[in-house]
């Protein structure tokens, strides 16, 4: 699979953990940084990696940054990311079954790299679901693209 990975200085030394074991999984990973813990803006980064999730350039993203908050607002600002912001397995699951997640955020103050490694690990093993599951992610998309009444007139 093809994984985009982004993190804040924050993030790095989580990034540079879950970089590794994505690719001992055997996954193309591309890693747009940071490259160091030196101060950088999470927006930019969290962005460049969400607008190549919802290319379909790469099939799932991973963000990551002290709280996990900041990344969530930004890749979610993207038409076409679900971002998940995940501390347990079955969050993880559950975003990735019930709300298609195509994009998990990690905060590197609440998990450790084994924790997120297990959760990311439970995360791209799950599959959608479809029926009720499929229709809600169709509202969602509905949503995000204006589609619904309340939206076109928040919208002006």
């Amino acid at each position: 699979m093809k994984i985009v990975i982004a993190a804040d200085h924050g993030g790095f030394k989580l990034k540079e953990s879950l970089a590794k074991f994505l690719k001992s999984k055997g996954h193309t990973v591309k890693d747009l940084g940071t490259f160091s813990e030196e101060a950088c803006d999470y927006p930019i980064i969290g962005y460049k990696a969400a607008k190549l999730v919802a290319s379909k350039s790469y099939q799932r993203g991973v963000l990551i940054c002290k709280t996990g908050i900041g990344m969530s607002m930004v890749a979610n600002k993207v038409r076409g990311v679900r971002a998940a912001l995940c501390d347990r397995e079955d969050i993880a699951r559950s975003s990735k079954e019930h709300n298609d997640s195509n994009v998990i955020v990690f905060a590197a103050n609440i998990v450790t790299s084994d924790k997120a490694k297990k959760i990311l690990n439970s995360w791209l093993e799950t599959r959608h679901l479809s029926g009720r599951h499929a229709r809600r992610v169709s509202q969602i998309k509905k949503i995000e693209g204006f589609e619904y009444e309340g939206a076109k007139k928040s919208r002006s």
